[in-house]
């Protein structure tokens, strides 16, 4: 799919607000989306169908699972405070304008100079998964929200703070103070089956507590959505034909049993509403970040360290990286020093089994692989021309690194950069970033007007903390990228400079 065929199925956060087309930030008014639409909020209940052709089977009781799981879906009310964005003078001439439109430099402050960026209010939903107030939501809702509102179902509110987030997964947990909260448990999703009725339950389009069904029409979906914040994405959404719209994200998708099967994130439409298609992350892997962000306040994430292909790859690209079809997944490479290296895999094999689970795309293994730590070992089974082999790897904490990744496109830059200290980072109230050392002659001086010090906290809107994840975002921005940051005496103000000819 082109980047202009793109523009048709537009892939957008599931959250009123400040949902996220490709990437790109767009407030959302919330009155004119609810305007006609009901007041109250809908629970549904099915029938089953009749007539001379239709099957006989037992009715499905949506009512029992909908009075069990709507009092522990919550509404979060987010505000983000005004701040001043600032676009170089380079971007009047954007690389990305013949792709969005002649306004896209307008998302980033106008055409040169400086100016406030309004007050920002979002609606989202979340899952309480504790008594104690433990809630689980998706990162893109609260993610740079200043303060966050938790409304319960019985229309009670309370003032949340941020456990952790971890936009690998797009996923956050936050905690408000109360007892005795109504709280839903989880499912094995990998007991999901496809055709399995759900219910969609969360508070889209500033309803209230509003509740859809349908059925799992796919499993192990990667839509490309967790790259805009994340040089490591983690996607293997289950999808379903519930309706969610903006509002329903950190909403849960369950079964008719009441349990959470998934946590709602994204919807494909080409509108920014529910067109048909809606994706939630599933159960297991849910689990796992939230109980490593409540125990460490981050996700412990393990690597395999295998490069694969996109599940979407064309044949075009088929063809140029030499991929092969066969069962499984096809490695087009392994990380020096990795958990994959050390257990005897190679370029060219494909990895049949994790665990015994057969895996047939990179979505099913990126999702197997996420779901365990650092340290855990593994049996892994692959085919090495034609032929079936078993090993046992033990996961790591890093990827290691790729031959095949070139370092050259950081090279260009002319400078050096080194990792922003935790303790300055605190200072400026920032995150993540990279900072800007040693500038010479290359692409930041020949481009921007970048002086020394400058933090790099985005590469075309992902974040990034290292060097490394700077190198792989800059790589695979292709030939133009958007990077943005801050100065140390003015963090307060976002710097945006648009780089071409990069990868060249």
């Amino acid at each position: 799919m082109t980047s202009r065929q793109l523009v048709a199925v537009v892939l957008v956060s599931a959250a009123t607000s400040v949902g996220s087309v490709l990437g790109i930030g767009k407030i959302q008014q919330q009155q004119q989306l609810a305007s006609n639409l009901p007041e109250t909020s809908t629970i549904f209940k099915n029938t089953r169908f009749t007539g001379e052709n239709a099957a006989a089977g037992p009715v499905v009781d949506f009512e029992k699972a909908a009075t069990k799981a709507a009092p522990a879906v919550v509404h979060i009310k987010t505000r983000i405070k005004p701040k001043q964005v600032s676009a170089g003078p380079e971007l009047q001439d954007n690389p990305f304008k013949d792709f969005f439109g002649d306004d896209f430099g307008d998302l980033f402050g106008g055409r040169g100079g400086s100016r406030p960026s309004p007050e920002q209010r979002a609606s989202g939903s979340g899952v309480a998964i504790s008594a104690d107030g433990y809630i689980v939501t998706n990162n893109h809702v609260v993610e740079q929200a200043d303060e966050i509102v938790v409304t319960l179902n019985n229309k009670k509110d309370y003032k949340a703070k941020v456990i952790g987030k971890d936009p690998s997964t797009d996923l956050a947990v936050i905690k408000i103070e109360a007892n005795n909260l109504p709280y839903l448990t989880f499912a094995n999703s990998d007991d999901v089956h496809l055709g399995q009725w759900v219910l969609a339950i969360g508070y889209p389009l500033n309803l209230e507590t509003t509740v859809t069904s349908g059925i799992v029409s796919a499993k192990s979906r990667s839509i490309g959505i967790n790259s805009r914040n994340s040089s490591a994405p983690i996607e293997s959404f289950i999808q379903t034909d519930a309706a969610v719209n903006p509002g329903n994200s950190g909403g849960a998708l369950v079964n008719t049993d009441g349990e959470v099967i998934g946590i709602n994130s994204a919807i494909a439409s080409p509108t920014g509403s529910y067109a048909g298609y809606a994706y939630a992350i599933p159960s297991n892997l849910v689990k796992k970040v939230v109980n490593d962000i409540v125990k460490y306040g981050a996700a412990k994430r393990a690597y395999l360290g295998i490069m694969f292909g996109n599940d979407q790859m064309s044949e075009e690209d088929r063809v140029k990286n030499n991929v092969k079809e066969g069962d499984g997944v096809f490695v087009m490479d392994v990380a020096k020093g990795s958990a994959a290296d050390e257990a005897g895999i190679q370029k060219g094999d494909f990895v049949t089994k994790i665990n015994g689970q057969t895996v047939n795309t990179g979505s099913e293994m990126v999702e197997k692989i996420a779901s365990l730590h650092p340290g855990d070992k593994i049996t892994l089974s692959y085919q090495r021309n034609g032929s079936e082999k078993t090993s046992t790897a033990t996961l790591k904490g890093s990827a290691g690194t790729y031959a095949s990744v070139k370092q050259q496109v950081v090279e260009q830059l002319g400078a050096s950069f080194e990792e922003l200290d935790k303790n300055k980072a605190a200072q400026l109230h920032l995150s993540n970033g990279v900072v800007v050392k040693d500038l010479g002659q290359g692409i930041l001086t020949d481009q921007t007007r970048i002086k020394e010090g400058f933090i790099i906290t985005k590469v075309n809107n992902t974040r990034v903390s290292t060097i490394e994840e700077l190198k792989t975002a800059l790589k695979n921005a292709g030939n133009s990228a958007i990077i943005t940051g801050v100065y140390p005496g003015q963090p307060q103000t976002e710097y945006q400079y648009a780089l071409n000819d990069l990868n060249g």
